[in-house]
């Protein structure tokens, strides 16, 4: 006999965006063990030539773009369906696809030099092969259940320890052969200080030492608790901190780079755009959080000195490029959208986590709570009944000035199965601000605990990286990357 309904599957998982998610993140992750592959070729023939690069590169940008849009698509769904109003949270699986997508966009840059200069190459090798380890990494830390994760919803730990067997053997066997042959494929190359292939290491060594932060605050709880040491935890505040200390040079050298000359250049070449776009930046800097917000915090002002900088660099010397009939390639107007997405998500993340309010409240029919010049009134709440659930829906009214701005439908919800109570947060999504209500408990008389959010500029995060991936997909059409035609044989 067949049981009428199965179990059901997770509600947190009844999304469409969850069909594309895990596959997108996957193909990112397959698509980095092409360039480890061909790393492990190149070590082993001890020869590392132009083809290297023709082939490892599109394969290395696919993979990139696929891992973008995948870790996109997570973090926009974890903000509309857990009810948290966040979009990142440092949580163990989110940085298991957060740090191949770091050594993953150093690999990029540091196959740029390779095919420019033939610079770099045992450093490239070195990234392809870090980058596919990163990978196994964050397949085992998903499957395994070693890490406690609110995005880990099956676990296997016989299967998990499989996969750790074959990251040690395949990681530890690769840098053991990059030890070995690693110097038959070093650079002949002397680069100069001020150079375009310098300005990329240090893009890269800030990329990296980015990469081991979160993979040391990722690690140390398990590694502490397993060493008998007790529990601790590694949380927001050290990720942010160390972050914006490493990002704010990494923003500097973005945006100088691509001005300046492979091999050798002077600073006066480009000394009055640096200093057209110093000025610009300092004042956009102060201006735009005063003009949008009507207050300056210090750490807005500095995520949008980061964010100004690398656009005004990017579109100036576009604008050069253009004004000048430079013939310019898809790779760089790719390299432009990139950088420039860059510049957005930095924005999004300035506004949203300095200027973000939230309030948790007691409301009932008839309260109303005003949220940064938002008035959110407690309608009613309706019984609702859907296809695999039942549950109420709550009717929040937003003014603003005393104009209607949107009426908020928070949902909560029991799945008659799996018997869980989930929350549908309410969100009303603009250009630069998003409403967002989420519905808590019933309390008494009638009454219901809400949370509200008013998010500045949050959806900036998300279009920055489409942006990004979009970048990716130009510089992946670049006709240099298409596949030759081989020659007819003779006779």
């Amino acid at each position: 006999a067949f049981p009428v309904e199965g179990r059901d599957l997770n509600p947190l998982l009844q999304d469409p965006g969850l069909i594309f998610h895990p596959p997108l993140l996957y193909m990112g992750y397959v698509g980095f063990s092409v360039a480890f592959a061909f790393a492990i070729a190149a070590l082993l023939s001890g020869r590392l030539d132009s083809a290297f690069t023709r082939f490892a590169r599109p394969w290395t940008l696919a993979a990139w773009v696929f891992l973008t849009l995948g870790i996109v698509l997570g973090s926009a769904w974890a903000y509309y369906e857990l009810g948290w109003g966040g979009w990142w949270f440092w949580d163990p699986v989110e940085n298991a696809s957060f740090m191949p997508w770091l050594a993953g966009t150093a690999l990029l840059h540091s196959l740029a030099v390779t095919e420019q200069r033939a610079g770099f190459k045992a450093w490239t090798l070195l990234l392809s092969i870090c980058a596919f380890s990163l990978c196994l990494l964050g397949t085992f830390l998903v499957r395994s259940g070693v890490l406690v994760s609110v995005h880990a919803f099956a676990s296997d730990p016989a299967r998990g320890m499989f996969i750790l067997a074959f990251m040690v053997l395949v990681t530890g066997g690769s840098l053991l052969l990059f030890a070995v042959r690693g110097h038959r494929v070093r650079s002949r190359v002397n680069n100069a200080l001020w150079s375009r292939e310098s300005l990329l290491l240090g893009n890269n060594v800030l990329l990296m030492a980015a990469m081991l932060v979160v993979l040391l605050g990722t690690l140390l709880p398990l590694v502490h608790k397993q060493l008998g040491l007790g529990s601790i935890s590694v949380g927001e505040p050290f990720f942010n901190t160390m972050f914006t200390w490493l990002m704010v040079p990494f923003a500097l050298l973005l945006g100088v780079g691509p001005l300046v000359r492979w091999g050798r250049d002077r600073p006066r070449n480009i000394r009055t755009l640096l200093l057209t776009a110093l000025v610009s930046t300092l004042v956009l800097s102060v201006l735009l959080p005063w003009l949008l917000e009507d207050r300056i915090i210090a750490m807005t002002a500095v995520g949008m000195a980061m964010a100004c900088w690398i656009a005004v660099l990017a579109v100036a010397e576009a604008v050069q490029r253009v004004s000048r009939g430079t013939k310019t390639s898809l790779s760089y107007w790719g390299m432009v959208a990139a950088h420039l997405g860059l510049a957005v998500t930095i924005t999004g993340i300035a506004f949203s986590q300095n200027y973000s309010v939230e309030r948790d409240v007691r409301m009932r029919a008839g309260d109303s709570v005003t949220i940064h010049d938002y008035r959110f009134t407690f309608r009613e709440v309706r019984d609702i009944t859907g296809p695999n659930y039942r549950g109420g829906v709550a009717l929040i009214g937003v003014t603003r000035h005393g104009e209607p701005e949107a009426v908020l439908h928070a949902e909560k919800r029991l799945y008659n199965t799996s018997r869980m109570v989930m929350t549908e947060a309410a969100i009303d999504g603009g250009l630069t601000r998003d409403l967002y209500a989420a519905l808590g408990e019933e309390l008494d008389n009638g009454a219901w605990a809400v949370r509200l959010y008013y998010k500045p500029f949050v959806r900036w995060i998300w279009a920055g990286g489409l942006l990004m991936a979009l970048g990716g997909l130009l510089c992946l059409a670049d006709p240099r990357y298409r596949r030759r035609k081989p020659l007819p044989e003779a006779g």
